[in-house]
């Protein structure tokens, strides 16, 4: 009998199915009436945005603060992962990437646009010429600095906490544990799955979509493209969709990454020569002033809804709200992508890295294209830019031909457009390949091929029948829902965190605790000596394997199980009591070096050293809580300490609280 050819793959039906019919369906609509679904979304998004506005700013609010709080708090020191875990890419690669997929086109598309656009706003029409420049840049970097960083940051953390902390799968459902327990598991999970799947398809391909027109434009005025139309936008999608494919197939750590430090030398790149051929005098000032004035209105702006300004309400509304919902639509995409990179570090550095750089870059990138797009308007246009305000697909290369060499620049800017394009969309296919398929360690490359295709489709389509603007409204209406899962996110955050902190806070690490005065001359021996090598290994050998070969047997006569491992390179043993439920206790000693201060080779007055480096043997537990030296303690002594954390272990597993950290998904579970 002939077996048919099965397609392997990892797709996991209670996520992809409901998700796939959820997306295409309501494409099809937006692409086969985009008037009529444009209209009833538009009119459920301004309902939300009129009516419901104060929930984003009090969300928006909440992240900030909470982020804030846990950077500055006693949580900032633990570590997204083991607490000998190590981050996984070296702080560049890890900033590049995180800032191309946080970021990304957006970048490059208001730039110059969004600055512009507040300076020649109607509603700021009674100010001065220099209260609206100043405004515009105020705005801006309201709309692109510390609150949409937090945002992502709250995803981001919540994800890479649970996923390296817990050992739980890289998926927004984990961030439910301490609430929903083995549920997320269930309907609940793929429900939250479903969610995240579907805002993430809709973000990227809106923005994708904007992309392309952007791209065509850019073609078109250095006259590549003899126009922007349809055929030359599905040229460019296949170019470029193709690229991300390909980028995607090759993994984080060679498609993604070498594009995102690629880009980060770009983007520096065009910065630096605005700065210093632009009005560089002007732009350094209005950066430093721009900077004061983002502090000193930090909390005015954060709370401001505008209501008792009537005039300024719609503006309110198109910009501050608008943007609070595109950022929180666009988190689950950048949050899982922000959580995969981002193993080994701390809370802190964490939260730090994610708040305060991006933030400090998009001032000065949007002060050095903003500002100058303004003083030429000012001073060399004749008001000609300011014109352009509602047409972002051509500002920028206008803008560029105040500037020397206006063809290379916007060769750059196009490549660095491109790019962007690139590593979003492949970092967003990675993503979504990854909550479709729980976070599968491997996939069949025809999936990731699979989603850049339609992601393609989808967006030249929409492209095509002009419905990109009802699925940019359909992302903005999932922003209020999904704002409130993230509420949900820090009150499971808070809750585990507090567990965390009680259950490694070490009751007992000073060596001398077990001592007692018996040998007194021997010990004293041992406290002025320095160990090599060779003598930390014979007392592993000797003193730990008899300590724990006594306690194997005394627990054997109790009915429980002991084994002791020996490992080499470097020399380490222990003795491992294992389970099925909860995690397996585990006390380990390894040889382990420390550097001896330089003064203590040339002090008098001190035991004599041969060389800087001394060896000890040093504990270690299942849990990874920091150990400290035994290399004093006696064979009884030994065996003390190893009862003493029996006893802590078995009334920390008794506790249910602590539930989440020794109920066994180390041990393959869940």
């Amino acid at each position: 009998m002939i077996k048919k050819p099965t397609l392997k793959t990892t797709l996991n039906k209670g996520i992809i199915v409901p998700s796939l019919i959820f997306i295409v369906g309501v494409c099809l609509l937006s692409a086969i009436y985009p008037k009529l679904t444009n209209d009833v979304l538009t009119v459920v998004k301004n309902f939300i945005f009129v009516n419901l506005n104060w929930v984003y700013v009090w969300s928006v609010t909440i992240f900030v603060l909470f982020l804030i709080y846990l950077m500055t708090s006693k949580y900032g020191n633990i570590r997204l992962g083991r607490n000998d875990s190590r981050p996984d890419y070296s702080f560049f690669s890890w900033i590049s990437m995180l800032f191309a997929a946080g970021m990304g086109i957006g970048l490059m598309y208001f730039s110059v646009a969004e600055p512009m656009q507040h300076y020649s706003n109607e509603v700021f029409a009674g100010k001065s010429v220099v209260q609206r420049a100043q405004n515009a840049q105020l705005y801006t970097f309201f709309h692109w600095g510390i609150h949409a960083w937090a945002i992502y940051g709250v995803v981001g953390l919540s994800l890479a906490y649970f996923t390296y902390r817990y050992r739980l799968p890289l998926s927004l459902r984990s961030c439910f544990y301490p609430l929903l327990k083995d549920k997320i598991k269930g309907r609940w999970g793929n429900l939250i799955d479903v969610f995240a799947l579907c805002s993430t398809f809709f973000g990227i391909t809106t923005t994708l979509g904007f992309g392309v027109v952007q791209i065509n434009s850019g073609l078109q005025t250095l006259n590549i493209l003899p126009e922007s139309s349809f055929v030359y936008q599905v040229i460019i999608v296949a170019v470029l969709v193709s690229l991300s494919i390909f980028s995607a197939v090759s993994g984080l750590d060679k498609g993604v990454k070498i594009l995102s430090s690629i880009n980060i030398v770009s983007v520096l790149t065009l910065l630096l020569f605005v700065l210093i051929l632009g009005p560089t005098v002007y732009l350094i000032g209005s950066f430093t002033e721009g900077i004061g004035t983002y502090i000193n209105s930090f909390f005015s702006l954060t709370f401001n809804t505008h209501v008792y300004e009537e005039n300024t309400q719609p503006w309110f509304y198109d910009w501050t709200i608008l943007y609070w919902a595109w950022w929180i639509s666009w988190s689950p995409y950048v949050g899982l992508f922000i959580a995969k990179i981002s193993k080994g570090r701390t809370i802190r550095e964490f939260i730090a890295a994610v708040l305060i750089l991006p933030t400090l870059f998009n001032f000065v990138w949007m002060s050095v294209f903003g500002n100058s797009a303004i003083w030429f308007d000012l001073n060399s246009a004749n008001g000609v830019l300011s014109q352009l305000a509602d047409n972002p697909d051509a500002l920028m290369f206008r803008f560029l031909e105040y500037l020397p060499l206006t063809k290379i620049v916007s060769f750059l800017v196009i490549s660095i457009i491109i790019i962007f394009f690139v590593t979003s969309a492949d970092s967003g296919i990675f993503v979504m390949n990854s909550i479709a398929t729980k976070n599968a360690k491997v996939s069949p490359k025809w999936q990731t091929i699979g989603w850049g295709i339609l992601l393609a489709v989808l967006a030249l389509m929409l492209l095509n029948a002009g419905g990109l603007a009802a699925l940019q409204s359909m992302t903005l209406i999932t922003a209020l829902p999904f704002s409130l899962i993230m509420l949900l996110f820090i009150v499971s955050l808070v809750k585990a965190l507090s567990i965390d902190r009680n259950y490694y806070e070490k009751d007992f690490s000073s060596t001398t605790v077990p001592w007692s005065g018996a040998s007194w001359k021997a010990r004293l021996k041992q406290v002025v000596s320095f160990y090599d090598d060779a003598s930390v290994d014979v007392f592993i050998q000797e003193r730990v394997k008899i300590a724990f070969e006594e306690l194997r047997t005394e627990f054997a006569k109790n009915n429980i199980e002991a084994t002791i491992n020996s490992y080499e390179s470097p020399l380490k043993m222990e003795i491992e009591i294992k389970h099925d439920i909860v995690n397996n206790f585990l006390y380990g000693v390894k040889n382990e070096s420390r550097i001896i201060s330089d003064y203590l080779l040339t002090e008098d007055n001190l035991p004599e050293v041969k060389n800087n480096i001394a060896h000890f043997p040093k504990s270690y537990f299942g849990d990874n809580r920091d150990g400290y030296d035994v290399q004093l303690f006696t064979k009884n002594e030994l065996i003390s300490d190893v009862l003493k954390h029996y006893e802590r272990f078995l009334e920390i597993i008794s506790e249910e609280n602590n539930e989440m950290f020794v109920s066994s998904n180390a041990n393959k579970r869940l």
